[in-house]
């Protein structure tokens, strides 16, 4: 398999900072005095960035866009403007009011505007907006379901949600 493109890998968000600190102290010798300008100068850039933590993984899927057949992990949050086919399993999801998400996902919180169908649990909390539809088998801790929102399917409350621990809990049923 060929070599992956740093691009696709997770990156901190720091390190465009440090690259522009670190070869100009060294290659010209001056103190960190002087070169404290340039870094704060481009320090805002860096930090402008849609990025809620630092170190968070953010996939988008526009709208107009699908994307069919995946598995995505290592992705803290899913946001679906467009059409999504996949499995996932990941840390938080949103659903917009177009958007929409068929097949699997475990996640910790799921924000549904749009559509979902098939097999989801909310580990920690599952959020189903006035314009919403769940349907499908879905686990989740918490629920809100504002009015106007749809749920149907095979729904049960995962006791494994409140436990906190991710590994043991995923397995729901031994047929």
């Amino acid at each position: 398999m060929a070599l992956q493109s740093p691009f696709f890998n997770k990156r901190e968000p720091d390190t465009y900072a440090q690259r522009q600190t670190s070869p100009n102290a060294a290659a010209t010798g001056t103190s960190a005095a002087a070169t404290a300008p340039a870094p704060a100068a481009a320090a805002p850039a860096v930090h402008t960035a849609p990025v809620t933590q630092d170190g968070e993984s953010k996939l988008t899927v526009g709208p107009n866009i699908k994307l069919k057949g995946v598995e995505i992990t290592d992705c803290d949050t899913l946001v679906v403007e467009g059409s999504v086919e996949a499995t996932m399993d990941s840390r938080v999801i949103q659903i917009s009011e177009r958007g929409s998400f068929k097949g699997s996902a475990e996640i910790d919180i799921a924000e549904i505007r749009g559509t979902f169908d098939g097999t989801l649990t909310a580990r920690q909390k599952l959020v189903i907006h006035a314009t919403g539809k769940v349907t499908g088998r879905v686990r989740y801790g918490k629920i809100v379901i504002e009015e106007g929102g749809q749920l149907s399917g095979e729904i049960e409350v995962g006791a494994s949600a409140a436990s906190g621990t991710a590994a043991a809990p995923r397995v729901v049923k031994v047929a």
